[in-house]
């Protein structure tokens, strides 16, 4: 008896013992409970992937909508007028399974159509014959102040994928999608079509205006807009930008530095995901 008593000393406590004193004193509060599992990980309880996992479900609590919506300039939609012999080839580029449709106005998406529902009809009809009316799904529409872990459960609950999100005015703000969300809990989904994306790291999207991934290597930066950012230190934009900014930037953040602006398009509770940029000085 006292062998077991002096295997589980101050010294010899096993982790079993020691995370149920730590629990013995119930957490104050969040930073108390995120110091816990800390202490956890530090002491192999916890892998780092699993406290990841359950930093990024309490992050989700906190967040709404707006904090990592797709915004509406890069919202990929169907117009309702068009013919699908019209509308397939964009389709066909964006690679995407959901597309919200338009109606007469960018503010009115009447609905949302499934590449899958599109697939049928394009193999026993003549693609002309088809009314993308008859194939369209109810659009969900969220509030940009939807707490993402409500949003969570919604798209449980209802088994929906996608949600068109509007302002205070009731204007299209942009889209969200359960991939997006999970990715704040898990990190990145990354699917095949992700991966052929990484061959355009940096796109035109107006005369002084691209968006340019986060992780793309400075180096590539520098060799496309004939820019000097230093390398020595980060490899990625999004790390040097970072950097900038001082700490995790969120969405519409901007930065300028190196003759550069840099704004924040998309960002979660780890890192920078994209961003637009634009010279302060446009070579005449």
């Amino acid at each position: 008896m006292s062998e077991d008593r002096s295997t589980n000393g101050q010294g010899g406590k096993s982790w079993l013992d020691r995370i149920t004193q730590a629990f013995s004193d119930e957490p104050r509060d969040r930073d108390d409970l995120l110091v816990l599992l800390k202490s956890a990980e530090d002491s192999q309880v916890l892998d780092s992937e699993a406290l990841g996992i359950i930093e990024g479900a309490m992050a989700v609590s906190d967040m709404q909508v707006r904090d990592i919506m797709i915004p509406r300039p890069q919202m990929v939609v169907i117009d309702s007028t068009l013919t699908p012999q019209q509308f397939l080839p964009e389709m066909i580029d964006a690679s995407h399974s959901r597309f919200p449709v338009i109606g007469e106005s960018p503010d009115e998406v009447i609905g949302i159509l499934l590449a899958k529902d599109l697939l049928p009809f394009l193999l026993r009809e003549s693609i002309d014959s088809i009314n993308i009316q008859d194939l369209l799904r109810p659009a969900t529409f969220v509030p940009e102040s939807k707490r993402l872990n409500t949003l969570l459960g919604e798209f449980r609950a209802t088994r929906s994928h996608m949600a068109v999100v509007v302002d205070e005015y009731g204007g299209i703000a942009g889209l969200i999608t359960i991939e997006d969300v999970l990715e704040q809990i898990v990190g990145e989904i990354e699917d095949e079509y992700d991966a052929e994306e990484e061959d355009t790291p940096i796109k035109q999207i107006e005369d002084n205006a691209y968006i340019v991934k986060a992780l793309t290597e400075i180096e590539d930066f520098n060799d496309y807009f004939n820019a000097h950012l230093d390398d020595d230190e980060f490899d990625t934009v999004g790390g040097i930008v970072t950097h900038c900014f001082g700490h995790l930037p969120q969405r519409d953040e901007q930065v300028d530095f190196e003759g550069f602006r840099f704004k924040v398009l998309n960002a979660d509770n780890r890192r920078i995901r994209l961003l637009q940029v634009s010279r302060l000085q446009v070579p005449s």
